[in-house]
């Protein structure tokens, strides 16, 4: 029979997905006080906008974004309907397609990273130090979750998600 997890261990799952979710919607809401749309329009031009020619398969931005394929399938159309991404046919792969950032949606990601990058601050930046997020990264990695060096002047500049 495998190990149960400890009560340290349960308490810990508990708090990291209550402060996820409170964190999250703190941020989004900041987004949506600054009048911007939600932060998944961010990831998903940001991804775009990483990609080597601003263009990814949808299952690669799915798959880079974490999202179920309806949600992904959903956020496309959002984009493309806005203007900020466009679709794409393979040419290799005529059922195939692309979704490329346009420059209306390279615009409005850098306009989002000032109230982003302000809401990060606020809800995570001015509650640790720097020495504390850097602990918190390390055990992060330790869960799997190897996002990149925490220092990078790219983080500081939004150009990696979140």
């Amino acid at each position: 029979m495998k190990r149960k997890p400890s009560t340290e261990a349960t308490a810990a799952w508990i708090r990291l997905m209550r402060v996820q979710s409170r964190v999250l919607d703190a941020v989004e809401q900041d987004l949506k006080k600054a009048g911007f749309p939600p932060l998944a329009w961010y990831d998903a031009l940001l991804e775009l906008s990483r990609a080597p020619s601003g263009e990814l398969r949808p299952v690669e931005l799915e798959r880079q974004m974490l999202l179920p394929q309806y949600s992904t399938s959903r956020l496309i159309d959002r984009l493309v309907d806005e203007g900020l991404a466009a679709r794409r046919e393979c040419k290799v792969d005529k059922r195939g397609q692309f979704v490329e950032i346009t420059e209306a949606g390279r615009e409005l990601q850098k306009r989002m990273w000032g109230a982003y990058s302000a809401a990060i601050e606020k809800h995570v930046g001015s509650k640790l130090s720097d020495a504390d997020a850097v602990k918190l990264c390390a055990l992060l990695d330790r869960l799997g979750c190897s996002c990149g060096d925490a220092r990078s002047p790219a983080i500081r500049d939004g150009v990696t998600a979140r």
